[in-house]
């Protein structure tokens, strides 16, 4: 039961903490955090931003792993509802963005429930800056005009194929989220239904982090080529993905800034 202190007003933020690495968080979500009694941080946040809040500042992990639950969601909903009610300043410190496929829209609703005032903060989601990192344009004049970001995984194993089947004859480019454990199947239902078994695709672990790694195929290779891929990974699916080879840049900035100065200039 949330029981709100007499007078007393709280406020709970959701902010994109963006998609690794700590420089991509905005600068609102850095001034938030900076004036937060309370942060409820998720797993793939960078644990380099809580050195923004105040000494104070309660810090409470809500990770989520496939096998493993720190709180469940309706836990983590209680929490803010509680904190906010006691007139605390709350951030909810979400990966990526709150409202894309980070059940920000859930979490805003038990706050409208107990007419808790909230703030969104948007962040940059893995979905657009994985691939950027990558070196791979979501959109092209030539190649593709369309884009999507889908989850790998759907709510009745049932609806498997259904969705699969309107997902091939969709948009030229596909950006999955959670998708790296069901690749296998993900491939095999898209050229079921219409998608070249040529289409490329890129598996991308960890992107805009120094240990992004980034592994390139086919629909037809890449279960194959990828399986040493674990989550946390984005999967890009589409023409778009040959420019790797001319636009990748942060691999490659990486490696060179490794090298000894010596090689670097007589190279």
């Amino acid at each position: 039961m949330v029981k709100e202190v007499e007078g007393v007003i709280g406020k709970v933020y959701l902010v994109g903490a963006g998609p690794g690495d700590p420089d991509l968080i905005t600068i609102k979500g850095v001034k938030i955090i900076s004036q937060s009694d309370v942060i409820l941080y998720d797993r793939l946040v960078n644990e380099q931003l809580l050195a923004y809040a105040p000494e104070q500042t309660i810090r409470i992990y809500c990770g989520k792993r496939p096998d493993h639950h720190a709180l469940k969601q309706e836990q983590i909903n209680q929490l803010l509802c509680y904190y906010a009610s006691q007139g605390k300043v709350v951030t909810r410190l979400k990966g990526g963005d709150p409202f894309i496929f980070g059940r920000g829209g859930e979490e805003v609703l038990a706050l409208r429930k107990y007419r808790i005032s909230f703030e969104i903060v948007p962040g940059i989601t893995s979905g657009s800056a994985a691939p950027a990192y990558a070196g791979i344009p979501l959109t092209h004049r030539q190649i593709s005009s369309s884009v999507a970001f889908v989850s790998g995984v759907t709510r009745a194993e049932e609806d498997s194929e259904a969705y699969w089947e309107h997902l091939a004859k969709g948009p030229d480019t596909l950006c999955i989220y959670m998708g790296v454990k069901n690749l296998s199947d993900i491939c095999k239902y898209l050229i079921r239904y219409g998608r070249d078994a040529m289409t490329p695709i890129a598996a991308i672990y960890y992107g805009t982090t120094q240990v992004q790694q980034t592994v390139t195929g086919t629909l037809e290779t890449i279960a194959l080529k990828a399986k040493q891929i674990k989550n946390p990974a984005m999967l890009i699916i589409g023409e778009v993905v040959r420019l790797r080879e001319h636009i990748q840049w942060f691999e490659e900035m990486a490696s060179e800034e490794s090298e000894p100065l010596g090689a670097v200039i007589s190279s």
